[in-house]
C-alpha cells in the first residue's frame, strides 16, 4: 500500500474548500496575528513573560496560555498585553 504524502499548504487549500472550515480559519486567523504580535514584541524587547507578567499583572500561567493558543483572551487583556509588550 502507498501513502500519499502531502504538504501542510496542500492539506490546508483542500481544506478551505469547505465553507464551514474556511470560516473558522478565518475567525482564527485574526487573533493568531495579534498573539503572533504581541510574542514579536516581547522578543523584540528582550523581555521574558515573567517580566511581562510582573509589569502587567497577568499571571505568567496566563500569558503562557495565550501564547500557545490555549486561551481566550479578552480584548482588555489584550490591551495590557500589548503596552507591557510593546
Amino acid at each position: 500500500m502507498r501513502i500519499k504524502l502531502t504538504s501542510f499548504r496542500d492539506f490546508l487549500s483542500e481544506q478551505l474548500q469547505d465553507p464551514r472550515f474556511r470560516a473558522e480559519y478565518e475567525a482564527l486567523e485574526l487573533e493568531d496575528t495579534i498573539v503572533r504580535a504581541l510574542i514579536e514584541a516581547k522578543i523584540d524587547k528582550g523581555l521574558t513573560q515573567k517580566q511581562i507578567s510582573e509589569r502587567s499583572g497577568i499571571a505568567q500561567d496566563d500569558i503562557n496560555e495565550i501564547e500557545t493558543g490555549n486561551a481566550d483572551p479578552s480584548l482588555d487583556t489584550l490591551k495590557r498585553l500589548a503596552a507591557e509588550s510593546g
